[in-house]
């Protein structure tokens, strides 16, 4: 059955994927870019794919911008914009580590509070977080971005509960590493204010961990599993792809059990 579907950070990546995969199944998408050139370009490629989606301009950080959700009405709520960057948490400026939560956490939850109100009103409909492995694992150097998607997980976990009772479902997509360059740009970040002379952490080890950047999974893959789990009406609450990083997480959940410091 066709659906509509309101999708945040579809300006690139995963979110962009999903917008044109969805609407080329038949669903009416809205999707919304942070930039007005992202909003240009998905418009052209809607438009030589012939595809009918409704595109604006929504950065979820500026309240003149959320406003204009109030205007649409959806069954879907995807909660995918997001920022990323690295750095060592003992480090890490706290200017970066503050930009993230406001996009990742604050203004994601200021998004989906209004399409809260538009579905419980309506008693039925769906909201999505697009969470990540980084919600569930934690890796070095990715402290800022980790801390971000495990505050989502505990809220849409927590939403869950309290929105049931009124006809609404949540849940969370967890995507692997996938090589959409996201992961690449926040690395890059780092270089902007790590000092060798001034910073305790080893470059080295920073540099070493970054060496897993290089086995990155096809994006096609996770945007094929959005397309089938965002319009769907029954499926687990949590959705991590692929398989092996599930199998991964699960594990590494299990090993917090018995972890010593």
């Amino acid at each position: 059955m066709s659906k509509t579907i309101f999708i945040t950070g579809a300006g690139s990546g995963l979110g962009r994927g999903a917008s044109l995969g969805l609407a080329r199944k038949g669903h009416r998408v809205i999707a919304t870019t942070e930039l007005t050139s992202q909003k240009t370009d998905l418009l052209r490629e809607a438009r030589e794919q012939d595809l009918d989606i409704d595109v604006f301009k929504l950065d979820i950080t500026n309240e003149r911008d959320r406003a204009q959700m109030e205007k649409y009405d959806f069954d879907v709520f995807v909660a995918n914009a997001a920022i990323n960057e690295g750095g060592p948490l003992a480090e890490v400026p706290m200017d970066r580590f503050r930009a993230l939560f406001e996009v990742n956490v604050f203004a994601t939850l200021e998004t989906v509070q209004i399409a809260a109100r538009k579905l419980v009103k309506k008693g039925s409909g769906k909201i999505v977080f697009i969470s990540s492995m980084a919600g569930i694992s934690a890796t070095p150097y990715v402290g800022p971005y980790t801390a971000t998607k495990h505050a989502i997980e505990g809220i849409a976990q927590t939403m869950k509960k309290e929105l049931k009772g009124f006809g609404v479902k949540v849940a969370t997509i967890n995507p692997g590493a996938f090589d959409t360059g996201f992961n690449d740009r926040s690395g890059e970040e780092i270089w902007k204010w790590f000092d060798d002379e001034r910073n305790f952490t080893r470059k080295e080890d920073i540099l070493k961990q970054q060496e897993g950047l290089k086995n990155q999974f096809d994006p096609k893959d996770m945007i094929e599993k959005m397309i089938e789990i965002i319009p769907a009406d029954t499926h687990k609450f949590r959705t991590v792809y692929p398989e092996e990083t599930e199998k991964q997480l699960k594990k590494t959940q299990k090993e917090r059990w018995d972890m010593e410091i």
